[in-house]
């Protein structure tokens, strides 16, 4: 069987086109908000709202997958996302702007389920690691081509708003040439009582808890990093150029990760990407000439945790499962990414920065007695 077919080739591509809408949008809407001389309290309540719109999404998305299946879903949220964006010119103002943004958080989401759920579908316990793997990789390289465009082109409002109204209609044009195999032979009853059934699996709860992990280390790498460097005396050109080396090692990590978890078990996989993990930060801490290795290790590990612990949390979720499986493992990560900022911020502000690299080790490191406790899970004889 093999791993890449054409529908999921066409879905990856379809992913691409708007996880760089995404991420132009992520990076410019502050900018805007500065510009129009908004309170520091109104952006960051208009980016909460996204995040926000994130969480609604993943408990959204299993009802709307279910009456339309993974293309009609995925049409939707490209729709949704070039909507409201549009309006973003129509109506100003940090308020507006807060549900406008809720509603794009919504559509990111319902995307990121789409993607996942069809891709677990489509993969096998051999091929679920490298599909993930792929997954990751395109987000991130979206990512990064977001930032570019940025760069490439003014950020005039009304072109930017152009642009990802444009990105979000190529998006959907590779996925009207690809069968996706979606759920709707399989009723999808409530993701409340489905989490109760699924959480009784070691698996399960070991997929979830890595993805908190993960979501924690993300969600700080991404709203702290920045800061962390900015305060070891570096200007901007230099943060942005640490901070695309650390993407760049996550891009050149997710491969080899995932292929590490598919021949070695998850569970082993995880044990090295958290080590990893704690000797980057103790790299960060120490600083002196070790800022580049240990940013390096730090994207190929860490960056590498949330789709080996996705796919721990789907070894043993049945094809009617894997929606709702996706919905909890995204929830969880999610949850993850609000936590780990929050009070990683405090900790920094109130002690010292390097707080933002220890709060990472300390995370990463509290997994390794979940992990043992997982023993020998984690599909170590895949070939079979």
């Amino acid at each position: 069987m093999r791993t890449f077919t054409w529908p999921i080739a066409l879905l990856l591509a379809g992913l691409l086109f708007q996880t760089v809408a995404f991420a132009v949008l992520n990076t410019v809407v502050p900018l805007w908000m500065e510009q129009s001389d908004a309170a520091t309290w109104e952006a960051g309540l208009v980016g909460a709202f996204f995040f926000l719109g994130n969480l609604a999404g993943t408990l959204m998305a299993g009802g709307v997958i279910r009456k339309t299946g993974f293309k009609g879903s995925y049409q939707y949220a490209c729709m949704l996302c070039a909507a409201s964006t549009l309006l973003l010119l129509a109506f100003p103002g940090a308020l507006a702007w807060s549900g406008l943004r809720l509603l794009t958080g919504i559509s990111c989401a319902l995307v990121w389920v789409v993607v996942e759920s069809a891709l677990l579908m489509a993969g096998t316990l051999q091929t679920r690691g490298i599909l993930l793997a792929s997954y990751m990789v395109v987000y991130y390289l979206g990512t990064v081509l977001g930032q570019l465009l940025l760069g490439w082109f003014p950020s005039d409002m009304s072109l930017v708003v152009t642009e990802v109204c444009l990105l979000s209609a190529a998006s959907m044009v590779p996925l009207m040439f690809a069968r996706l195999e979606s759920d709707s032979a399989g009723a999808l009853s409530s993701v409340h009582v489905e989490a109760r059934t699924l959480l009784k699996r070691r698996s399960v709860f070991l997929g979830v808890v890595g993805c908190v992990i993960s979501g924690v280390v993300l969600g700080t790498i991404y709203c702290l990093m920045p800061l962390f460097l900015k305060h070891q005396g570096m200007d901007h050109s230099s943060v942005g150029y640490w901070m695309a080396l650390l993407i760049a090692a996550a891009i050149l990590g997710q491969w080899p990760m995932g292929r590490l978890a598919d021949k070695y078990g998850r569970a082993f996989a995880m044990k090295c990407q958290s080590l990893l993990v704690v000797a980057a930060c103790a790299g960060l801490v120490l600083k002196g000439g070790l800022m580049a290795p240990s940013l390096i290790a730090l994207g190929l590990a860490g960056f590498s945790l949330y789709p080996v612990a996705m796919a721990w949390g789907c070894e043993e979720a049945s094809r009617d499962e894997l929606v709702t499986m996706n919905q909890l493992l995204l929830l969880s990560y999610s949850i993850g990414t609000l936590a780990g900022p929050s009070l990683t911020s405090f900790l920094m502000q109130r002690y010292s920065d390097n707080w933002m690299p220890m709060v990472i080790a300390l995370v990463a490191l509290s997994f390794m007695p979940v992990l043992m406790l997982g023993g020998g899970h984690g599909r170590r004889k895949l070939s079979r």
